[in-house]
């Protein structure tokens, strides 16, 4: 269903509605008393009850933030929040008078109610960069843009050769060494697994192949010697 709207005494929004209202009884837009404004609010918004016309929903909703303004000044340690309020109203009476005043303006220019207007003409454009700037500076910007050159470079060979070149190490082939070692004997003591690993990556290898060999029920630690012994 369509919206109606109407326009009593020139009034065609809340906002509107109030500044006649601070015009009529004299009230200060900057601190407006909240109760005298809503005593008057309300007053119109019953005449036009009585004349029987069509509220918008706008006007209610003005209504309600004005009674919710006034019961917020009523309450104690509320002080805070009734300026923020009074002053927010206070800011968009102010906008709006401020765009009502231009749209007077701007009728005053119209002729016959019309208006008239030209296509945009084509202005040459000067795409030389013209300004000048310090040696320093444009040295500075230099550096920047070499650096910025070095990022986007990628790292070279050097870098990865320490990580490439290292031997891969198996745990499987591990998880043999541990039991070919266990052949040869009951049990073998943890360090003598460790013996003569000079990689890092060799021992990490070892010691999971040790854990797989475990969780396999292969071989079962043995604490008072710190080894393995073989099931």
């Amino acid at each position: 269903m369509e919206k109606l709207s109407f326009s009593v005494a020139e009034i065609e929004a809340p906002l509107d509605l109030i500044m006649q209202l601070l015009v009529k009884h004299r009230l200060d837009i900057l601190n407006i008393d909240i109760s005298a404004l809503l005593e008057q609010y309300l007053a119109v918004i019953r005449g036009w009850r009585e004349q029987n016309l069509e509220i918008q929903s706008e006007f209610l909703e003005m209504a309600s933030r004005l009674v919710y303004m006034k019961t917020v000044s009523l309450l104690p340690r509320r002080e805070e929040e009734s300026e923020a309020l009074k002053k927010e109203l206070s800011g968009q009476l102010v906008d709006y008078s401020v765009c009502r005043g231009a749209a007077a303006n701007l009728g005053e220019l119209y002729i016959g109610g019309e208006i008239f207007s030209r296509e945009a003409s084509e202005l040459p454009v000067d795409r030389a960069y013209t300004l000048v700037h310090p040696a320093l500076i444009l040295a500075e910007a230099l550096c920047d843009a070499m650096g910025k050159n070095e990022k986007r470079r990628p790292p070279p060979r050097d870098a990865f050769e320490p990580i490439v070149s290292r031997p891969v190490v198996s745990v499987t082939a591990r998880i043999f060494t541990v039991l070919r070692a266990l052949r040869r004997g009951k049990w073998i003591r943890l360090k003598d697994l460790y013996a003569g690993e000079g990689e890092k990556s060799g021992m990490i290898a070892t010691f999971l192949a040790i854990l797989e060999l475990i969780r396999a029920g292969k071989v079962a630690v043995r604490g008072d010697e710190a080894g393995l012994i073989r099931k």
